[in-house]
């Protein structure tokens, strides 16, 4: 019998946990409930979850705090679903900047929240449609330009051997353009393969991603040297790629 997704739900006001934490276990998904920063790192140094369900509007320790703290740690490859409320568009945007994945906007419908972590688990437990788990011939490391990405250890590698660790929702991106190097891809169909969802009206969070790709690459937006921004169409991933067999 398969393991149970686990999810740790980090939210000050306890009717939302209870009521999504019983929505989620009812559905088959193992919970574990934190009022906020200091139950969240306790839960944490118990087991690792699967995924982190974060509040940003949190008493004390902001939401945002401990998604940073989450993005610099041992846990920054555990995908963050941000809890928003409408009117927090600026904390909205900090937050996707920051690393989470995705965000839901309150009030919102526990049957959404569940799609969005289902899609969330799913996309960062399988490759992209058009990919594979590991580049052709059995390599696992993909070389462009000055780097290489380590596709099981979903690292980038620049040309001294320096490591550069990706959050869940980078690597995914940066997979999906290895996979289709020279080709445009619209935001809806970024959106789409790295988050299993449609471009919701103002969405920002795939531009904010590859902003943060581009961040990771060293690539400058004005004047590219891999991801290029064709106006009114999306991105192309302008580099050519190579599968290796080894890191040499």
């Amino acid at each position: 019998m398969d393991k149970p997704d686990h999810v740790l739900i980090v939210d000050d006001d306890r009717d939302i946990r209870e009521l999504v934490g019983t929505y989620l276990t009812r559905n088959g998904v193992r919970v574990t409930l934190a009022s906020g920063g200091r139950q969240m790192r306790a839960a944490l140094a118990d087991e690792r979850p699967d995924l982190i369900v974060l509040d940003l509007m949190l008493p004390g320790e902001s939401g945002l705090d401990l998604c940073r703290e989450l993005r610099a740690g041992e846990f920054q490859t555990i995908p963050i679903l941000m809890l928003t409320a409408l009117s927090e568009e600026t904390d909205r945007v900090v937050g996707l900047e920051m690393g989470a994945d995705d965000y839901l906007a309150k009030p919102f419908a526990v049957r959404e929240l569940l799609a969005r972590i289902r899609s969330i688990l799913r996309r960062a437990r399988m490759m992209p449609p058009g990919g594979s788990a590991e580049p052709a011939g059995g390599a696992h490391f993909l070389r462009f330009g000055d780097w290489r990405l380590d596709t099981i250890g979903r690292n980038l590698i620049d040309s001294d051997g320096t490591m550069v660790a990706l959050s869940g929702a980078e690597y995914r991106l940066l997979r999906v353009f290895l996979d289709h190097p020279q080709r445009v891809l619209t935001r809806d169909q970024l959106l789409t393969l790295t988050q299993g969802r449609q471009t919701e009206p103002f969405d920002r969070s795939i531009d904010l991603l590859v902003s943060r790709v581009r961040q990771r690459l060293g690539d400058d937006a004005r004047e590219p040297r891999y991801i290029k921004t064709l106006r009114n169409e999306g991105y192309v991933f302008s580099s050519l790629v190579a599968p290796e067999d080894n890191g040499v």
